[in-house]
């Protein structure tokens, strides 16, 4: 296997990080304090000859198969399908070790102590044979994110000490003898969990129940959701005795269906009699009052609804007055000489059928809100009004729509139609039922979600850097964005990022110039922005989709905690390059490392402080296209796959990228 650290890559990163790395040098066998670890290894586990490069006379064991340095210490060892048996416990010498992967293999006794990698963060044993109980070293990894011990013959208990890995995302434990009860996991990371085909018994823990249940299946003594529900067996009641019968607790499935009727007068059969029918007494009871409740409510919520979607658009005195007609030809002349204009090969609508569309609101931004409306034909639209936008004259307001409107580009939102009136200003786009980007990477990161791939978000990359630097090529004036952000980057049906908000920062108040987490330093301070301020942005964005932190200020109810983006990166590259800076969900994808590495060099290289060493946006989009040519990930997610489990999400819900509007 390819190890993904070659040494292009340190070349890379040493240009990337601006540290004082030394020319590469050859290094001898005997300097290297991890030769004879992996010597013994060997000399232990590969009786097959797989490692033909593992010899005493290689010079630099870095150069191994299997093997990835880093600073001449083996930091990742992947092993995997070679035939190896026995023991590995000459590794637990690695002290350096990041990456340990020694999946389908023929290992076999009890896994070593594992006390001496404290580096370790990826851990995969799956598919040998391991036996003994589960290995409570283990848990001393404080930094351990991924933990996959599948298909073994490990027994024992599953040890409560576990949370103590406060930073796993992967525990699987499927396929073993493990035996015992589930203890309360209450690891907040965890996303990928897996107990099947074991002999666990008893109660299913309320802090895992929220994984599906083939996360359980197989345990014929397990029970409580997701499962079966757990039933507590009843104690016999009798005169003749009356000793306290001891409560065990079984799947409902498995539980006594019944008892022997005793002899007698018959007093037990009446006495379930009567319970069942206070029981069903009470059920009904309880139906009705069900019932009635419903249908108030419903009643109630469904006028609400009514009044919500009537007034959602049509709530301006100005625009309630003038009802305006479209024509056949471009422009359609209301009451008062308003206008509404409708761009080339748009299909036309009356303003008064825009007014009455049911209305669901996207996003409160700082120029406006915008409004997912449907019409009266179903077809849907996004609406912008710019209630708190410093629009200014109309003349000058009818400038910048024509500018806008001729902008048509598959990675741009194009602008459809507007609507100018002295109180309500309102622009009509597309409707892109797949949401933000914000949402995409930051919305619902939990049990139960798929998250957003390697390869959904290197295509959203270079499809919002096309559409950006269109922006920049496709007009005399200059033309910028003004405005990127990952609430501005939306993803259309067909899974492509299409651009949104743009050119729109003219419009904006004094008031709301304040600087966010994507903002140039040279335009912190409401100065006017450049298409280089636009690259330094799209940099932060860039960071944003690598390390899924979110880079602006946060208001209540934050999803993940805000940075200063670009210097938290450069702090972490200076000190020492690892996966802390990537987003964790990334780590369960294989030999992406350089590519992510080299996006982080594009993304560096925008946010440079001087505007003039940063590059342009064409160029941008020449070295993301490029590094898209040479993937070779192994994640064979679709796109549509990954971006279809999303559904448009209001910007309330997915708060924390300064208060875009999600929608034009």
């Amino acid at each position: 296997m390819q190890s993904p650290f070659s040494p292009s890559t340190l070349i890379l990163l040493a240009s990337l990080f601006s540290l004082s790395f030394h020319s590469p040098v050859v290094v001898h066998a005997s300097t290297n304090p991890d030769f004879h670890p992996l010597m013994s290894f060997k000399a232990l586990s590969d009786t097959s000859n797989k490692l033909t490069k593992w010899n005493a006379t290689s010079t630099n064991p870095c150069t191994w198969n299997g093997v990835s340095c880093l600073r001449n210490r083996v930091s990742r060892l992947v092993l995997e399908d070679l035939n190896l048996t026995a023991s590995f416990h000459p590794l637990t010498s690695l002290t350096q070790l990041r990456i340990l992967s020694l999946k389908r293999n023929r290992f076999n006794g009890p896994i070593p102590n594992l006390t001496t990698l404290s580096a370790l963060k990826l851990l995969f044993l799956s598919h040998n044979q391991f036996s003994g109980e589960f290995p409570v070293t283990v848990t001393s990894l404080a930094r351990l994110y991924r933990l996959d011990l599948s298909h073994n013959n490990l027994s024992g208990e599953i040890p409560a000490t576990v949370n103590r890995l406060t930073h796993l995302l992967t525990l699987r434990v499927d396929v073993n003898k493990i035996h015992g009860h589930i203890p309360s996991i209450t690891l907040s990371h965890l996303q990928d969990f897996n107990v099947s085909s074991n002999h666990l018994s008893g109660q299913i823990p309320e802090s895992l129940s929220g994984f599906p249940g083939s996360a359980f299946s197989h345990n014929p003594y397990l029970c409580g959701v997701p499962l079966q529900k757990c039933k507590a067996m009843p104690a016999l009641a009798s005169p003749l005795n009356t000793r306290n019968d001891t409560v065990t607790t079984k799947p409902e499935n498995e539980a006594v269906q019944g008892s022997k009727t005793r002899e007698g007068n018959g007093a037990p059969k009446m006495g379930a009699m009567v319970l069942i029918a206070i029981v069903l007494g009470d059920l009904m009871v309880l139906a009705l009052v069900s019932l009635l409740l419903y249908y108030y409510y419903w009643r109630n919520y469904t006028k609400l609804r009514e009044g919500q979607n009537e007034s959602n658009l049509k709530n301006s005195k100005g625009l309630e007055s003038e009802k305006v007609s479209a024509y056949s030809g471009q422009r359609g002349v209301g009451k008062g000489g308003t206008e509404m204009v409708f761009l080339e090969g748009v299909k036309r609508f009356e303003l008064e059928e825009l007014l009455r569309a049911s209305a669901e609101m996207l996003g409160k931004g700082a120029l406006g809100t915008a409004y997912k409306a449907v019409l009266d034909d179903g077809t849907v639209v996004a609406v912008k009004r710019l209630k708190d936008a410093n629009v200014g004259g109309k003349r000058e307001f009818e400038q910048r729509m024509e500018v806008l409107g001729r902008l048509r580009h598959d990675n741009v939102v194009s602008l459809r139609a507007y609507y100018f009136a002295r109180e309500e200003k309102l622009l009509v786009s597309d409707y892109m039922p797949n949401g933000t980007l914000f949402c995409l990477l930051h919305g619902n990161r939990g049990p139960g979600r798929t998250p957003l791939d390697w390869t959904t978000r290197l295509k959203i990359a270079a499809g919002a850097a096309r559409g950006v630097a269109f922006i920049h090529s496709s007009s005399n004036h200059k033309l910028t964005h003004g405005n990127i952000k990952s609430t501005n980057v939306l993803v259309d049906v067909a899974g492509n990022a299409r651009v949104a908000d743009f050119g729109l920062s003219i419009f904006a108040s004094p008031s709301n110039s304040r600087s966010n987490g994507y903002r140039a330093p040279e335009a912190s301070d409401g100065r006017r922005r450049t298409q280089k301020s636009d690259v330094y942005s799209f940099g932060v964005l860039l960071m944003e989709m690598l390390t899924a932190k979110c880079p602006s200020t946060v208001d209540g109810g934050a999803l993940a905690v805000a940075v200063d983006l670009p210097r938290w990166v450069q702090s972490v590259v200076r000190e020492e390059w690892t996966a802390e800076v990537f987003d964790l969900e990334l780590l369960r994808y294989k030999d992406i490392e350089e590519e992510m590495v080299a996006l982080l060099q594009i993304a560096m290289a925008c946010t440079a402080t001087a505007p003039d060493q940063r590059p342009r946006m064409s160029h941008v989009v020449n070295m993301i296209e490029e590094l898209r040519g040479v993937q070779v990930s192994s994640c064979h997610d679709t796109l549509i796959d990954s971006v279809s489990e999303y559904t448009s999400v209001s910007e309330d819900a997915c708060r924390g990228a300064g208060g875009g509007a999600s929608s034009l």
